[in-house]
């Protein structure tokens, strides 16, 4: 998992890539520019940059602007910024100008081009004086597209780039990373939702390699033919959002709103409330080995997939991850227990129910003129309005393992309370296919292994409680209700929990004066699995 996430972290690099061009856009976003390419516009354009640096950075002017035809060329030296930066812990070398050219369009938007090599190295300090070196490197990357004032981005964008490396040495670890090229796209378009924009990215990174090797641990390589991924984003409050990022960028020096920021900051939430109708992520790797002394493993594809949906008021956040032909060859595993190793994985999950809708009413309630230091009150008002009830729900649509000899899925939800003096429910469906052919195997095992009987009369006994399917597989509803109790297939197997000692029973609590019960019930039913 380490690892992938260090996949996930080369992969946004591209943003890294195009911190420059952000501040380039957001400087044209911020000062009204004629269609006309002139002098004055190349020196508003220069002020908006260079306004946007710390005071004493800016005065080396590290920004250059100029009328190019009928566009306007920008230069920004990163190495006149960090000549600024003076400091014995970090220092790089080997940067170079940043070119971008940036042309005013008759509807408003602006087109951008760039086309940048890029060789740094360069080293820091630690919190513990260790010292770090590094070098990144980029052969080649062509940056086109397309800017939108109005919400400070890109509507779209086409980058591609080859030869991408990273390396990272320190005394106890070092890193050697690299992608063969680099494809990245960005469109949008007008909403199903009057005034919001809907976004989708897809690209592709090849021939990954990365080599570790450190102190604590023998070396390793992790390897992948292609790395894919695509995003989309719907009903994107794009133009609140702008808004918002200008409000906080005006009011970074206020300790306290005033009255009337409050006013104008609700005002903007308002509007943009939700953000976002969905979001979908999809990450797939190809071909993925990895080697290392102890043994060598990999798998045809490996896959991560994040999902937000739903209405505001009962929004689902899902996950899933897989992967198919899995393999390993090594010595730490024994060749008896092989077979057991899963050759293929699915697993799916998600929690739903969440109502951002009340989170948001809850939000536009709090005064943000006073500061009341109430934070874990804030805390907790704010998980009670994202899940109604205090409940958490979870379900899991698939679970799934398989091997030579095994298969099984598991598919279920739960629902638990944030209040622990409560109690939860679980509603699952375990399925195992060739059920026969496990248990054989575990006895097999047992011959050399006497530990192993007892797991074998364990899944023996287990089989008594399925019911069998049509097409032979073994089946067991397994159900655990809020009050402790357990059954399998309609069979009880266990009694409700014994009620705590310190707590009153139902005859011991004095009618109310009130009347009627307090209302408080334990969690409702599970829904069924997507």
């Amino acid at each position: 998992m380490q690892d992938f996430v260090r996949l996930r972290e080369i992969i946004e690099m591209r943003h890294g890539l195009m911190a420059a061009a952000s501040s380039i856009v957001l400087a044209l976003a911020t000062g009204a520019l004629a269609a006309d390419i002139s002098e004055d516009g190349a020196h508003v354009i220069r002020d908006n940059l260079n306004r946007m640096l710390p005071e004493d950075v800016a005065k080396s002017a590290p920004f250059t602007v100029t009328p190019e035809g009928s566009r306007y060329k920008i230069v920004y030296d990163f190495a006149q910024l960090m000549s600024r930066i003076k400091t014995e812990s970090f220092d790089i070398k080997g940067l170079t100008p940043f070119t971008m050219f940036a042309k005013p369009l008759d509807s408003g938007l602006w087109d951008f081009e760039s086309n940048h090599k890029l060789n740094v190295t360069a080293y820091f300090l630690g919190p513990d004086k260790t010292r770090t070196d590094f070098t990144y490197s980029i052969a080649d990357m062509v940056f086109n597209a397309v800017f939108d004032p109005a919400i400070s981005y890109f509507r779209s964008s086409d980058l591609s780039a080859k030869g991408l490396r990273l390396t990272s040495s320190s005394d106890t670890e070092v890193i050697d990373a690299s992608f063969g090229n680099v494809i990245y796209k960005l469109n949008s378009a007008e909403s199903a939702t009057a005034g919001r924009l809907d976004f989708a990215a897809n690209g592709t990174l090849s021939t990954f390699v990365e080599k570790v090797s450190s102190k604590d641990m023998p070396p390793i390589q992790i390897s992948a033919d292609s790395l894919d991924f695509t995003a989309k984003l719907t009903g994107v409050a794009a133009r609140e959002l702008k808004e918002m990022v200008v409000f906080v960028r005006d009011r970074s020096e206020e300790k306290q709103l005033t009255m009337e920021s409050e006013r104008k900051l609700k005002e903007i939430l308002g509007k943009a409330f939700p953000l976002l109708s969905s979001l979908e992520e999809t990450v797939g790797l190809n071909n993925v080995a990895v080697t290392s002394a102890v043994g060598s493993g990999g798998a045809k594809s490996l896959g991560y997939h994040f999902k937000v949906d739903g209405p505001s008021n009962a929004t689902r956040i899902g996950m899933a991850m897989n992967a198919a032909d899995v393999t390993l060859d090594s010595a730490m595993v024994p060749a008896a227990y092989t077979a057991f190793l899963p050759q293929a994985l699915d697993i799916q999950f998600g929690i739903g129910g969440m109502n951002f809708a009340a989170l948001g009413d809850a939000f536009m309630k709090m005064d943000f003129t006073t500061s009341t230091g109430d934070s874990e009150m804030a805390g907790q008002k704010a998980v009670e309005e994202l899940f109604p009830g205090g409940i958490l729900n979870v379900d899991f649509p698939k679970i799934s393992a398989k091997s030579s000899v095994y298969d099984i899925d598991v598919s279920g939800d739960m629902e638990g309370s944030f209040d622990q003096q409560k109690g939860y429910k679980v509603n699952a469906s375990i399925l195992a296919r060739d059920y026969d052919k496990t248990i054989a195997a575990v006895q097999e095992l047992a011959k050399a292994d006497p530990e192993l009987n007892q797991a074998s009369f364990g899944l023996m006994m287990i089989k008594g409680f399925a019911k069998t399917d049509p097409d032979g597989a073994q089946r067991w509803d397994v159900a655990v209700a809020s009050d402790g109790s357990v059954s399998v297939n309609g069979q009880q197997i266990k009694g409700p929990d014994a009620p705590t000692t310190d707590a009153p029973t139902t005859d011991q609590i004095a009618p109310s004066d009130e009347g009627g019960p307090s209302g408080e019930t334990a969690p409702s039913g599970g829904s069924e699995p997507n």
